[in-house]
């Protein structure tokens, strides 16, 4: 269940997360690229690329998250 993608921003997170794990990059906004170029056949980043863009940028610079 878990390798199951969905069209929702919580399935989109959670590839994300381990995606942005993944790719060593210095420069946020194009690890965001990279993260994105990976995850290409979401179907959340198909159906709303800018939310996913949103979210992205969102946990990264708000939360923090990876920091």
């Amino acid at each position: 269940m878990k390798d199951k993608l969905y069209d929702n921003a919580d399935s989109f997170a959670i590839s994300f997360d381990k995606e942005w794990e993944n790719i060593y990059c210095d420069d946020l906004r194009l690890k965001i690229d990279k993260v994105f170029e990976v995850l290409s056949d979401h179907p959340f980043l198909i159906s709303n690329p800018e939310n996913a863009r949103k979210l992205a940028e969102f946990r990264i610079f708000s939360l923090k998250k990876f920091q």
